[in-house]
Parts: C-alpha cells; structure tokens; sequence
C-alpha cells in the first residue's frame, strides 16, 4: 500500500510548498496589520483579526472594483464563449478551405504576450493617432476617447480580452465537435431537419458539458483581471476600470498595506471558490 503514496508524495509534496503553505501564510496576513514598518521590523506586526475585512466591506472603491470585475467576467465572459463556438461552427464546417489555417490565426492571440497586446490595442484606442480615430475621420465621425470615457473604458478592455482569449475556447469547442458521432446528424437529416434544427437538436445540447466547462475556466480567468487595465488605464479615468486584482495590486505593493491587500485577495479566492462549488453541484445527480 506504500507504493501508490510514493508515486503521489512529490506532487503532494509541491502542492503542500506551493499551494496550501502559501494560502494559509496569505491567511494569517489578512488577519495582521502588515505593512511597510512590520515588513522593515515584525515586532511592529499587529493581530487586528477581522478589521481588514470590515475595512473593506466600508471601502467604495472596492465595490466599484467588484463592480467593474462583474461587469468583466459576466460580459465578457459571454461574448468570449459566444464567439469561440461561432469560430469553431465555422472553422469545423466542410466547406472551409484552410482549416488548419484559420486555427492557427485564431489561436495566435493566445500565445502572445498579453502585455504587448495591450500596448498594441492602447495605439489602437488611441483617439487621435490610432486607426480607429482615423476611420472615424474618414467617415466624418467623431472619434471616441475609447480608453478615457468612463463609458467605454470597460467596453474597450472586454473588447480586447475576448480577442485575445477566445482562441482558446475556440480549440475546446473544436474537440467537443469533432467527438459528435455523424449519426445523429444523419439521423436528424433523415427526419427532414434543417441545418439550424441540426444545430439546435444535436449540437447544442452535445456540448453542453464543455459549454459548461468553457463558461466556468472564462469566469475564473477574467476574475483575474489585471494586467488590461493596469497597462492601458491605470484603473483610470477616474476608477472606471479599476479590478478587485488591481486595487489589491495597488494596496499591497503601492501603499504597501500587506494585511489589507491580502484580505482583498481572500474576497477574490472566495467568489472563484464559491463559482467552482456551483459547478460542482450542479453536476450532482438528482
């Protein structure tokens, strides 16, 4: 009975070092009122308990941050999973040439640096010099400040990220609709179905598991909204793009407010945890 622990002991070994150590260290911090004197001296480090938290549930730029994040994951998200399933209906059809190509051209934005990405796009928001102000000029429109108006900033960011990420979802949607059996389709043809009953009767309810799965690893991921918007905004203009992971980015290695910035964390790891949970209820059987 040793041996399957041996063969286990190195992962649970690094999990322990990397993963649990590390969470419950980020823990214990929540609880303190780390910041740059205790970091310089840790007899300066205080127990406060649960005052971060409460600091936190008072702060308005934290619900605005939630706020921004929501808007993110729940739009975002749905746009991303919309568009990777149009690509792959597209790319998985028999009358594409060049599939091969077109997965290749959609999967390159996801190998690419995301921060280079974001200085790209941050040109091509630009509301004089980028090509989008430009296109507007030529048909006698009036360009928008995508990056600073309040109204667009968050637009402009989910804009960006779906094209950057969907390729990745894309390539999923692929697998799920290679492993539908021919069958059905033939069966559903012979009953006089049409291509968008096809669709409907065969293919959506085939892929909703990976549906599921796919919704479930775009929400995590842009939970994690950082690096868009610390870039191209700041958070700005005015917190109108402003992330719960950049406002902890922020409080922990701005103003160095360890102890805050690490209760913000436990927020976050909270609502990823409590979305895997659903997911996992969700498949329970009745």
């Amino acid at each position: 009975m040793r041996a399957p622990w041996l063969f286990v002991a190195p992962a649970l070994a690094a999990l322990l070092l990397f993963f649990y150590l590390p969470v419950a260290a980020g823990l214990v911090l929540s609880l303190t009122d780390c910041d740059i004197y205790a970091l310089a001296d840790l007899g300066d480090l205080r127990w406060i308990g649960l005052d971060n938290y409460r600091r936190l549930v008072a702060d308005p730029r934290f619900w605005v941050a939630l706020r921004n994040t929501l808007v993110f994951v729940v739009a975002g998200g749905a746009l991303s999973v919309a568009t990777s399933f149009a690509a792959a209906l597209a790319v998985s059809a028999r009358l594409v040439r060049g599939r091969a190509v077109f997965r290749t051209v959609f999967f390159a934005p996801v190998v690419t640096t995301l921060v280079a990405v974001a200085v790209v796009w941050r040109y091509l928001y630009h509301p004089r010099l980028g090509p989008l102000a430009y296109g507007a000029h030529a048909l006698g429109l009036t360009p928008v400040d995508w990056l600073g108006d309040p109204r667009w900033v968050m637009p402009a960011l989910i804009v960006m990220a779906v094209w950057k990420n969907f390729g990745f979802n894309m390539v999923i949607f692929l697998a799920g609709l290679q492993a539908i059996p021919e069958r059905l389709y033939e069966a559903a043809r012979l009953d006089g179905a049409s291509a968008v009953q096809q669709l409907r009767y065969v293919t959506l309810p085939m892929l909703v598991p990976i549906t599921v799965f796919v919704a479930l690893m775009t929400a995590i991921g842009h939970f994690q909204l950082f690096a868009e918007p610390y870039v191209m905004t700041r958070g700005g203009p005015g917190d109108a793009s402003l992330s719960v992971v950049l406002l902890m980015y922020e409080q922990g290695f701005r103003w160095w407010n360890m102890g805050y910035a690490a209760a913000v964390a436990f927020v976050l790891f909270a609502m990823v945890c409590g979305l895997s949970t659903l997911r996992l209820v969700g498949r329970r059987p009745a």
